[in-house]
């Protein structure tokens, strides 16, 4: 009886498609806004530390 309550609660889990779908292209949208914002800073942080190891 408790493999059927399972099994079950289980099968009941099509619906949930479109909400995964909307999540990751929520989170996607989110990196991209992220990354244009803080991109350049990331860049200049990068290049002053490149610079500061090659002595340049």
């Amino acid at each position: 009886m408790t493999s059927f309550r399972l099994s079950r609660h289980w099968d009941d889990d099509r619906g949930d498609v479109p909400g995964w779908v909307l999540i990751t292209l929520m989170t996607a949208g989110l990196v991209i806004i992220i990354w244009a914002v803080a991109g350049p800073a990331l860049s200049d942080v990068f290049q002053q530390a490149i610079d500061r190891v090659t002595g340049f």
